[in-house]
């Protein structure tokens, strides 16, 4: 591993990608398109924009034949990796899962898979973007970006084990959560990433929760009630000041936010 892997895409499956615009342009200010992409060739893939130009991510449609074989609406992030099928087979040899076998994309090479404990996610091998850089869909500070990446697992000393070992993160510091165990901080370099905790009641799997920086932690959770969605945990204060909630979108998909309190 030449470098510790980044989260480097962020993708919302959902059955009505129409509704996740109003959604999300509400709450966070992203703008969703109302036609696919062109380059997405049959898929309904839609790239989400931020209001500096950029791209948060993407949604995928979920179709009828999506559905029937089991796909729910999810968030799901990316990781880089230098080589995706050689990923896949270490993967799959430490005990994780092929959900989706590696394939190619005009913007490079992905597979979908799981770690030992069953949560999901995506490997990419990109193709280099003109001009060179990394991807900014991650950003610790940036409001419209994802900015704290939060696993929930069954086993996390085992988890971490695995990140460690695949992606070339770190893990220093923790908070303690009384009998619900401790929230461990994980790293890549010195950028703090997130945080896996312990499986908690109301989780049924182990799953990778996205938590999406916003300007006003009021206005997004006034939002996200005016605008279907429903909060499963109300603002709460973080280390540093700032405040995180959690939600489901209108379409079920479970999300969180990020941001200060303004007034």
């Amino acid at each position: 591993m030449t470098k510790p892997s980044n989260f480097i895409w962020y993708e919302l499956m959902t059955p009505d990608p129409d509704g996740a615009a109003r959604f999300y342009g509400a709450v966070v200010g992203w703008t969703i398109p109302a036609t696919r992409d062109p380059a997405a060739g049959d898929m309904d893939y839609r790239m989400i924009g931020r209001s500096d130009g950029g791209n948060a991510g993407g949604v995928l449609a979920l179709n009828a034949d999506m559905i029937a074989g089991g796909a729910r609406p999810v968030w799901l992030g990316y990781l880089e990796v230098a080589d995706v099928d050689a990923a896949v087979a270490a993967i799959a040899a430490d005990g994780g899962a092929v959900q989706m076998p590696a394939f190619d994309l005009p913007v490079g090479r992905i597979a979908m898979v799981t770690d030992p404990q069953g949560a999901p996610f995506y490997i990419m091998a990109p193709v280099p973007p003109e001009g060179g850089g990394e991807s900014d869909a991650f950003s610790v500070t940036e409001p419209q970006r994802v900015r704290w990446n939060e696993l929930a697992t069954s086993a996390p000393d085992a988890a971490i084990a695995f990140y460690k070992k695949h992606f070339g993160w770190g893990q220093d510091g923790e908070m303690p959560m009384g009998e619900l165990g401790a929230y461990r901080f994980i790293q890549r370099g010195d950028v703090g990433l997130g945080a896996v905790m312990p499986l908690m009641d109301g989780y049924p799997a182990p799953v990778w929760s996205y938590y999406i920086g916003v300007y006003d932690i009021d206005r997004a959770h006034a939002a996200v009630r005016a605008n279907g969605g429903t909060v499963t945990n109300e603002p709460m204060e973080i280390p540093g000041g700032e405040f995180a909630m959690n939600a489901i979108d209108p379409q079920g998909a479970p999300v969180g936010f990020v941001g200060p309190r303004t007034s």
